[in-house]
């Protein structure tokens, strides 16, 4: 069968017709294919625009159908289409909010936990989520005036700050940059020099850093020693030296025993000291007379004769 030339061109115009509808559609979003079902919410002000999104937890789910003004209520209502796949309950919120600071809003749909499962056709009841710039709104004029006397006093600072800048004296601000540069220049020259110093003595300062690490060693390992020595022990055995020292001290002092009777009787000093003299005596006798103590055995008794304190002197 033969088609004809118009037969071809009609066909080809209304499938262009149909293209550029569903083209159209697609850029407002809309899908003339998809399966939705459609609710109504609605809001004493509009602050939507068609094709506005229609979210859960933050994911497109579905879109604004259409926006219209109720005359009876003076309300705007709004009609939207949702996934045929999400089940919500009646008693859920439908909330305006804000998508960002440039503008724009959008619908979410808060679900309850109770309730029946909300029917295509159903009314949601809905709520405003404000944002940043309508909670400014209200007490913008109180910060404008703030941000004015601010502005203000920022003008005063800076026009102070330009005086004291061009001020051309030698205690004005040039000059203090003046100093505060050839400083910085000294520190510069300073940290160079350390630097130079710390390159040319890397060698010696390697070698100290090395010997410094030995040291630690080696003064670990005495500590180690001297635990394993028990130097604990010693000690409490020199402390307990020192209390029995003490004690014979204490003991000595109270005159108790031969050497602290010693020290303390006065009588047995005398007596040490008279007996002492008298062998001294003795003994210088002996010297003086040797022949008196050869005849000791003999009958003839010599008497005895004092010495003289010539000879006690001389002796």
């Amino acid at each position: 069968m033969k088609v004809s030339r118009e037969v071809k061109t009609a066909i080809l115009v209304l499938s262009g017709i149909a293209l550029f509808i569903y083209l159209f559609s697609y850029l407002k979003g809309e899908d003339l294919f998809s399966n939705t079902q459609t609710y109504y919410t609605e809001f004493n002000y509009n602050a939507l625009s068609a094709s506005s999104p229609v979210t859960v937890k933050g994911n497109k789910i579905g879109k604004i159908e259409d926006i219209s003004y109720d005359f009876d209520s003076g309300k705007t209502r709004v009609s939207f289409s949702v996934n045929p796949k999400l089940k919500f309950s009646k008693n859920s919120k439908i909330r305006l909010y804000p998508t960002g600071l440039m503008g724009g809003n959008a619908l979410a749909i808060i679900d309850a936990a109770d309730g029946e499962i909300a029917q295509a056709g159903d009314f949601i009841q809905s709520e405003v989520k404000e944002g940043l710039i309508t909670s400014l709104g209200d007490d913008f004029s109180d910060i404008s005036k703030d941000l004015g006397t601010t502005l203000r006093s920022t003008d005063t600072l800076v026009g102070n700050l330009n005086t004291l800048v061009t001020d051309e004296s030698e205690e004005g601000l040039k000059q203090t940059i003046a100093e505060l540069n050839a400083t910085l220049k000294s520190f510069k020259s300073v940290a160079f020099s350390a630097n130079n110093l710390i390159k040319a003595n890397d060698e010696k300062l390697t070698s100290v850093l090395d010997n410094f690490d030995k040291t630690s060693a080696e003064l670990a390992i005495l500590i180690k020693d001297l635990n394993e020595a028990k130097l604990s022990n010693t000690i409490k055995n020199a402390d307990e030296m020192l209390l029995k020292f003490n004690q014979l001290a204490a003991g000595l002092e109270a005159g108790k025993g031969s050497m602290g009777k010693l020290l303390k009787d006065d009588a047995l000093y005398d007596n040490l000291e008279n007996a002492s003299k008298e062998l001294e005596l003795l003994l210088l006798d002996i010297k003086l007379h040797p022949a008196r103590y050869r005849r000791i055995l003999s009958k003839k008794e010599i008497p005895y004769e004092a010495p003289t304190q010539e000879q006690l002197n001389n002796n």
